[in-house]
């Protein structure tokens, strides 16, 4: 099994989180979720949530770019699934997968919970 790291190289908690993996020895594969080729579908956010054990899209949903994207507080899951997948900035990083796991890695030190 890949551990996979949802990652953004212009976010200092996310290359902290790479940090944090490195050092610890653990091999990771990097998906750039920012970047088109790489952008996550709202399926595979589905899969995260469902892997992350939570409720709703809105336990990785970065609050503060949902109220600059104008995401009305009022948005149903699927509303705020297909924002996402539209528009990245708003999926909370880092998050760790590996297997049926994934994480949050806020704090960093999450990350490690599923290697």
């Amino acid at each position: 099994m890949s551990y996979i790291l949802l990652h953004n190289p212009s976010c200092s908690t996310s290359r902290n989180g790479l940090d944090l993996l490195d050092n610890a020895g653990v091999e990771v594969d990097l998906r750039k979720y920012m970047n088109a080729s790489e952008a996550l579908s709202e399926d595979e956010l589905r899969d995260i949530a469902k892997k992350m054990g939570v409720s709703s899209p809105r336990e990785f949903l970065r609050e503060k770019d949902a109220k600059k994207f104008e995401l009305p507080d009022t948005a149903s899951d699927d509303e705020v699934f297909a924002a996402m997948a539209e528009n990245p900035r708003l999926i909370q990083r880092p998050i760790g997968i590996n297997g049926d796991k994934a994480v949050l890695g806020r704090p960093i030190e999450n990350l490690l919970d599923i290697r």
